[in-house]
């Protein structure tokens, strides 16, 4: 829920969107650990204090649940994408700004991660179209960028550096457990250079 929903929404409203946030989060969290298929939506609700027939105020089904998280991680990126592209630049900045974008989500959100890798498949076929539609959109501001910093790739090789480039950051939450700050740093060295090399 974005500030501007807030607004716009009565208290009752807020604090039903605000109650779907703390789903997403459990259900995010129960599923990194056990996976989609071994988690069911009473698991879910037993999470945050709400009886299985009362998750069904909230959202219809499991896949549901991990339809709205996989569509709003993919969303935040392409947005934090577009607003990375339109603050503008040297291609070097708007790579390290698109760089900046995936580092915040990779160091905050290592649950969403390992969903989406493991269970994206899961997705009823409307939902998944959609999410893979969104992360082509993503990952070609990041392959307009690196061909405007690196003119002489073409633009296979340009996707083949940026795919590989996700699958370095996205490996986070396999990764040594450490401080928030040194993973951002670390993650952004490599990333950088493998995008630069």
């Amino acid at each position: 829920m974005d500030q501007q929903d807030a607004v716009t929404l009565t208290p009752r409203a807020r604090a039903k969107a605000r109650r779907r946030d703390e789903i997403l989060v459990a259900a995010a969290r129960l599923m990194a650990r056990r996976g989609f298929h071994a988690v069911r939506l009473d698991d879910i609700g037993a999470e945050v204090g709400i009886s299985g027939p009362g998750m069904y105020r909230y959202f219809s089904s499991k896949e549901d649940v991990l339809a709205e998280m996989l569509l709003d991680i993919s969303r935040r990126l392409r947005d934090g994408g577009r607003a990375a592209v339109k603050q503008g630049g040297h291609p070097a900045e708007v790579l390290d700004a698109l760089l900046g974008v995936h580092v915040d989500f990779v160091a905050t959100e290592p649950d969403l991660i390992s969903v989406q890798f493991r269970d994206l498949g899961a997705l009823p076929a409307g939902p998944r179209h959609e999410v893979r539609s969104l992360q082509r959109e993503y990952a070609e501001m990041w392959v307009d960028a690196l061909m405007g910093l690196r003119p002489e790739l073409p633009a296979v090789d340009a996707r083949a550096h940026v795919h590989a480039v996700f699958g370095l950051l996205n490996s986070s939450p396999r990764l040594p457990s450490m401080a928030e700050a040194e993973l951002r740093r670390v993650l952004t060295a490599m990333a950088s250079a493998a995008l630069r090399s």
